[in-house]
């Protein structure tokens, strides 16, 4: 299992949860163990059907592209692929 380091909105974010846990707002489904292993087999079936693309961009474009991806510490290719990412889910 990967370890990440939580930024302190995630680290709000679970002590929620694990207090809503201890007081009972939220509960366990039943035969979590084999729910939990079906979620897990749809994010991975899901997660791994990509496809590679060509798409012809203006140099100005792509250079502002590269600027923010820049920005954000990413590669230019995960910026592009989430910005349509998030174009398309609605």
């Amino acid at each position: 299992m990967k370890y990440y380091e939580l930024e302190a909105e995630e680290k709000k974010e679970l002590e929620a949860i694990e207090r809503a846990i201890e007081s009972g707002e939220i509960k366990s489904v039943p035969d979590f163990t084999k729910r939990k292993k079906e979620l897990q087999q749809i994010a991975k079936s899901t997660l791994n059907k990509t496809r590679n693309i060509n798409i012809r961009l203006s140099e100005r474009d792509l250079y502002k592209l590269k600027s923010k991806a820049i920005e954000e510490g990413i590669p230019y290719q995960t910026l592009a692929s989430s910005i349509l990412h998030k174009s398309t889910v609605r």
